[in-house]
């Protein structure tokens, strides 16, 4: 045995690595959904709107899907607020659009940053990830109760666990669908899932990831008593590209959309896209969201059904507001820009409008 690899002593190979400051157990996925259950009732309409949204999919819903609600959730007060207006305004559109609540609780970072609700749920950098984990699932159990279907990212691989029985629609972002993690992760989920394009834009990635996932796999992953485990999946096949611009400009434009179904077709995948209004299709403005989504439903109405769906971030009121520069203000997100709910609700009754006067033509024509 040469230097290189002689065993270390025994104290040193269960010592803790030297850049660790802190270790704290956290309650398994089946303890958190034992402290606060998913009723049967509420386990049938979840159910029930993931196959809404699989029929959307596979084209024998008619229904636009829609995903829409805040960047990130910080303020629980202020989520179940929106998602009242979002359950009242889902009610009156529910022939012409399937609204989904975005309930996203983690965020990515380019460098650092609030992490999410789950993380650091009283936001002071306290990081209580025990707390923000159940208060993450209770507020989305309150939105199940409304009669919402929920959405998030899934983003650490770790706490998906936590709410996996809670969701409709899951996304995988744009920095994690080329991770092969992730596209196991998706694999194993009864639910659809939609992968972002690559931050350059381009859609090769996303391809990789929904073949990927469509797979079985074996991997490893936790169980639920939160074990380390050998997990065997099945494949997922309700998974599809959500277009969502790049470093090189947006990507919602029809030449982009028919570029993105060769790239589905060359692949072998069926051609089911969503737009994401923000990121990079927006250029970051949240108020230009409005005029993305008109350009899409544009698209859509004079006859494009690869498109799906599409994706708004919106909050109580217009822009962001940046954490720990004084007292915050209701209903603002804290992370992205967000379009205000006025705006928001004006634009989808005026979609549902067009996707209903498209249908009433559709229908004499045939």
């Amino acid at each position: 045995m040469n230097a290189s690899t002689q065993a270390l002593p025994l104290t040193q190979q269960h010592s803790a690595p030297a850049n660790t400051a802190l270790s704290l157990r956290l309650p398994s996925p089946l303890q958190l959904k034992q402290q606060l259950p998913l009723s049967s009732a509420l386990a049938n309409q979840v159910n029930q709107h993931r196959q809404a949204i699989k029929a959307i999919l596979e084209g024998r819903d008619p229904r636009l899907l829609v995903i829409v609600g805040p960047c990130s959730l910080h303020d629980p007060r202020a989520a179940l607020d929106y998602a009242e207006r979002l359950a009242q305004l889902s009610r009156e559109v529910d022939e012409q659009m399937l609204l989904v609540m975005r309930a996203y609780v983690e965020k990515p970072r380019t460098t650092v940053g609030w992490k999410g609700l789950a993380y650091d749920p009283f936001l002071d950098g306290s990081d209580d990830m025990q707390t923000g984990l159940a208060l993450s699932r209770e507020l989305m159990l309150n939105m199940l109760k409304l009669g919402l279907p929920v959405a998030t990212e899934l983003l650490q691989p770790m706490a998906a666990g936590y709410f996996d029985d809670v969701l409709s629609w899951a996304a995988i972002g744009a920095r994690t669908t080329e991770s092969q993690i992730h596209r196991e992760m998706v694999s194993g989920l009864g639910l659809p899932v939609g992968f972002k394009n690559g931050t350059d834009g381009g859609v090769g990635i996303a391809c990789d990831a929904i073949r990927s996932a469509a797979h079985p796999h074996r991997h490893f992953g936790l169980d639920t008593q939160g074990h380390p485990a050998v997990i065997e999946t099945l494949g997922n096949p309700d998974t599809h590209l959500v277009l969502r611009g790049g470093h090189k400009g947006p990507n919602y434009d029809a030449a982009s959309i028919e570029q993105a179904r060769q790239g589905l077709a060359k692949a072998g995948i069926a051609a089911r896209i969503m737009i994401d209004c923000s990121h990079a299709n927006s250029g970051k403005d949240p108020l230009r969201q409005p005029a993305v989504f008109d350009a899409v439903l544009q698209q859509r109405v004079a006859g494009d059904r690869s498109i799906v769906g599409m994706m708004l971030e919106s909050h109580l009121f217009d822009g962001c507001q940046a954490l720990g520069k004084g007292p915050l203000e209701y209903g603002v997100s804290i992370t992205d820009g967000c379009l205000g709910w006025d705006a928001t609700e004006r634009l989808l009754r005026d979609a549902a409008a067009r996707c209903e006067v498209s249908g009433e033509i559709a229908a004499r024509l045939r």
